[in-house]
């Protein structure tokens, strides 16, 4: 993953924490970013001037936190297109933080093209597709595809964590990210 790619990742997690409806319900207070708890506790305030110095001392502080870079705020579609690239790396502990219903965000299959194949000197392929994913064949068979630019790329979960590349109308080829 390159360094802005990470940059942006990274960004999207932290964000993630602001977005209404991305916190589990089952977080407590403790877990939720401080500028946002500081917002929820200005709704509580019944004087109505206290509660407006409230909101705008918390609004305020939300501001510069995004200026300085300390939060970043993102929104739903965002959020697919990170997990639609984070497709293929594994991290069990960053998926509850994305949506309250995982089933409805998970993304099973990703179809792109391909930029580049070849071969290493171990005999097992390396596809670079268009959405900047690298995948390397794991498996020992032997692949036989037309190995052109632009080709139809799809890329599936397959069992026990595993992820299957089907180039064109050849066999699904079992692949690992890079």
């Amino acid at each position: 993953m390159t360094t802005r790619k990470t940059i942006a990742f990274v960004s999207a997690i932290s964000a993630a924490l602001l977005l209404p409806g991305a916190v589990s319900a089952q977080n407590t207070t403790s877990e939720r970013s401080a500028l946002l708890s500081e917002l929820g506790r200005c709704r509580t305030l019944a004087v109505d001037t206290e509660r407006l110095a409230c909101f705008d001392h918390a609004a305020g502080a939300l501001e510069v936190a995004e200026r300085q870079g300390d939060v970043v705020v993102v929104d739903r579609g965002q959020i697919r297109e990170a997990r639609r690239q984070l497709f293929g790396f594994e991290m069990p502990a960053l998926t509850s933080m994305f949506s309250r219903d995982e089933a409805e965000e998970k993304i099973d299959a990703v179809e792109t093209s391909l930029v580049s194949a070849g071969q290493g000197l171990d005999g097992k392929w390396l596809f670079r597709l268009a959405d900047g994913s690298e995948w390397r064949q794991i498996d020992s068979a032997p692949v036989r595809f037309q190995n052109r630019a632009g080709m139809d790329v799809r890329v599936r979960r397959a069992a026990l964590g595993s992820y299957q590349l089907t180039a064109g109308r050849s066999r699904a080829v079992r692949v690992r990210r890079q």
